[in-house]
């Protein structure tokens, strides 16, 4: 097939982007502070839900989920979908134990929790967690879909990868630093439907080019192997085991949305709680079909590079574009560029706002500072300026270093980072013990250090094992010891 033109694929982003400039412009009409934080707390669920599958899927899964299926090591074939049974379990402790506690406090940043239960430093460790975290995943997932926006669109015109890479940011900065959340939440369910529109139609029209029907596809995919989920006979050691899959999904939705300002804040843009877990057990359940459906999409792409010889690239993480932009229908091409940006902007936009929406409240007070609305509104634009430059900055770094799967680097980092928080709200949750202040940063420090020795070193020390996704329970857990043996059973914090 031939391949689509640079001046197309540009052409399909800059109408793309017309769209979300339309949708800025209609939403944000008189935002304030509020509407950018919370969207004065007065979004429909369903809008919500449809919007977080598509910030939940990113273009990490739009692109690195299909190339694993085929790529035999970690999450090879549909052994992911075991991570993604761990998710229900995680959403539903967000629905029934954490929405409440949030929507009971009123929050606006959900780590000021952290200081009304233990005190301003483990306050500020949440908050700067939440800000490692979230900077580093959501540069990661913008630096996939930069990656392939330069080699398939800007590279042939001579554009560097640095000026790709400001341009992809900038397209999300425009649409969204006036409305902030409350565009957001509209332009998201937009993008949810776009993306799980092309994996959809991509599948059809893979389907139409091996003169496949429905149950032809099926039985293709199951005799192919890679349809098999679940993974029991190679025991601890073996990195697709079901329990290590099951239980990482868990605790991965625990803390990258139930313990994330990003993702927690579009939840508390509902009206009421009830509508907040309407929103999550919705969104959760079409979840399980949306990521079924990328890895059928997976399978797919290797039955047909199969069937007529072509020889993938080396990274998974390519054989999506590489397929959809050179080998099959002009119109995947265009589903493909168009599911690629959408997935894109529906995690990075709410990113950036999550993260401003966090220093504001979280590091310059906002809800207490006697300052006017305008001029709170314009330290607000500066500091989305701000973490827009550490976005590229950061795309720019990994760049330069990037060579596994984006998929687990993301989750690999997320054990590091996420399990102090883990550990904090876990103990303020499940405990009525309070905890010396000083000993609340050294603990919050030390414990990924040590996760990050046991990790490197699980060979070694635990003959063979390794923990994978797993190090965030056992950072999480050194957290929560480390709090246990600094605290006593009193009613006000000890000093």
């Amino acid at each position: 097939m031939k391949a689509l033109s640079p001046e197309i694929l540009l052409g399909i982003i800059l109408g793309y982007f017309l769209i979300l400039i339309l949708v800025s412009i209609f939403t944000s009409r008189n935002a304030n502070n509020q509407d950018f934080f919370n969207a004065g707390r007065n979004s429909p669920w369903y809008l919500v839900a449809i919007g977080m599958i598509g910030a939940s899927l990113s273009g990490v899964t739009f692109i690195s989920i299909p190339g694993v299926v085929g790529g035999g090591g970690l999450n090879q074939a549909f052994s992911y979908m075991q991570i993604v049974l761990g998710y229900m379990l995680g959403y539903a402790v967000i629905a029934l134990v954490l929405l409440p506690l949030y929507y009971k406090m009123n929050l606006t940043s959900i780590y000021t929790y952290l200081e009304n239960r233990f005190g301003w430093h483990a306050y500020k460790m949440g908050a700067v967690y939440f800000q490692l975290s979230r900077t580093t995943g959501s540069a990661l997932r913008l630096f996939l879909v930069a990656t392939i926006l330069h080699q398939f669109v800007f590279a042939p015109y001579q554009i560097t990868f640095a000026f790709s890479v400001f341009l992809t940011i900038f397209l999300i900065w425009v649409y969204t630093f006036k409305g902030g959340i409350k565009t957001i939440v509209v332009t998201d369910t937009i993008q949810t439907f776009f993306m799980l529109g092309a994996v959809f139609l991509t599948i059809i029209l893979i389907c139409q080019n091996l003169n496949m029907g429905f149950g032809d596809m099926v039985r293709a995919v199951n005799n192919s192997g890679y349809s098999k989920i679940f993974f029991f006979e190679g025991g601890w050691s073996d990195p697709n085991n079901f329990f290590k899959q099951f239980l990482s999904g868990a605790l991965i939705t625990l803390t990258m949305t139930g313990l994330d300002q990003d993702m927690m804040q579009k939840n508390l843009t509902c009206r009421t709680l009830k509508d907040a877990q309407k929103n999550m057990f919705t969104f959760s359940f079409i979840l399980i079909f949306a990521n079924l459906l990328f890895l059928t999409m997976g399978a797919m792409l290797y039955i047909y590079s199969s069937e007529l010889g072509i020889t993938l690239p080396e990274k998974t993480d390519q054989v999506y574009p590489f397929l959809a932009l050179n080998h099959l229908s002009p119109y995947i091409g265009v589903l493909f560029t168009l599911g690629l940006i959408a997935a894109a902007y529906s995690s990075a936009d709410s990113a950036l706002a999550a993260m401003t929406t966090s220093f504001c409240i979280d590091f310059l007070n906002f809800e207490k500072w006697e300052a006017s609305e305008e001029q709170k509104k314009k330290v607000r634009f500066m500091v989305h300026i701000g973490y827009s430059i550490l976005m590229f900055l950061m795309i720019l770094l990994f760049n330069s270093i990037s060579k596994d799967g984006i998929i687990n680097e993301l989750f690999r980092w997320a054990g590091f980072t996420y399990g102090p928080l883990l550990g904090l709200f876990a103990f303020g949750i499940l405990t009525q013990f309070k905890v010396k202040r000083h000993w609340i940063i050294p603990i919050c420090v030390m414990s990924p250090i040590i996760s990050w020795l046991l990790d490197t070193y699980s060979k070694e020390l635990f003959q063979g094992f390794t923990f994978g996704f797993l190090i965030l329970a056992i950072n999480g857990t050194l957290t929560f010891l480390g709090l246990l043996l600094a605290s006593e059973r009193v009613y006000k914090v000890v000093e």
